[in-house]
Order: C-alpha cells, then structure tokens, then sequence
C-alpha cells in the first residue's frame, strides 16, 4: 500500500498522513524531513546554500528513491513537489493512492498566519499579503494537485475526519 498525499502548505498533510499510517500501522514519510535527514540540512539551508534547482534535483531522486525502497507508506509531498520536473505522473505511476487535500484560501490563510515565522515562503510577507499570496500561488499549482487520483474537501472537517475518507477511498 502507497499513499500519497498532496496539497499546499498548511493543508494538514503530515498531520492527516500521520493519522492514516497509524490507521493501516504503515509507516508515515513526510518527503521534506526525509531529504532534511539524507542531506543534513535544512531545507531554508539547502536553498540558501546549493540553490532551488539543486533542491529540486535531489528531491525527484528521493521521491524515486522512497518509491524503490519502501513497501507500505503514506508520505506526504513538499507543497511545490507536485508542480516540478514529471514528479506528479511519477507519483501516479507508482500509486494509484494519491490524494489532494483541497483547502480554501481562506482557511489556509488563518492556519498559516499562525505558523507564519516558520514558513520560509511567507515569513517575509505582510499579514495583509498573504491571502493573496496564497491566491495567487494556488492558482499556479491547482493544475498539478488536481492530477491526484483522488480529491478531498478538507473544510469543516477534522484531521481524523479527513483521515477516515481517506482510508475510506483506498483502491
């Protein structure tokens, strides 16, 4: 069993991710903290220091590599994962479980102007910027998260709500 997860930042895919693994007691990948362990570094670190283009290199060989190497997983993608290089046609490739968690902007504005010091993206913005950051950026990115197999409207439910139709969709 492979799921994928898919969706932008602060749509609750390593928190719902977490939940289904527990679910079917599989193991739970968040891409991000993999690459973070292989690389020892940050990912702020490895953009500062080796650049995006180097990122999004190492983050296609890690997504194959998580593919070749691991069984059972529910992993959660990095936000802009889905939207480089063929990564999405990858994923559905080697799964016919991946799954977009689709929030609306303004949920996903009130969720990230919590933890927006620890967002790198909008660390640096105005709090009046964010939604249409947000907008803005979900547009650009809608095409690739709608190629996921499955979509899952995450508003008005809880991680584990969400969680459930998850599980309740699996092929």
């Amino acid at each position: 069993m492979k799921i994928v997860l898919v969706g932008y930042m602060g749509s609750g895919k390593s928190t719902v991710g977490r939940i289904v693994a527990n679910h079917l007691n599989i193991k739970f990948l968040d891409l991000d903290d993999y690459i973070e362990d292989a690389e020892a570094m940050s990912i702020p670190s490895i953009f500062d220091t080796k650049g995006e283009i180097y990122f999004r290199k190492k983050e296609v060989e890690y997504l194959k590599q998580i593919f070749l190497n691991e069984n059972s997983f529910v992993l959660s993608l990095g936000g802009g994962t889905p939207c480089f290089g063929n990564n999405m046609a990858l994923v559905n490739e080697k799964t016919a479980n991946s799954f977009y968690l689709n929030v609306g902007i303004n949920e996903l504005t009130t969720r990230l102007m919590k933890e927006k010091s620890h967002r790198p993206m909008i660390s640096h913005l105005q709090d009046e910027e964010i939604t249409e950051f947000i907008g803005k950026h979900l547009f650009e990115r809608s095409f690739f998260y709608n190629q996921a197999h499955q979509k899952v409207k995450c508003i008005n439910h809880t991680p584990t709500e969400i969680a459930e139709m998850i599980v309740n969709k699996l092929v």
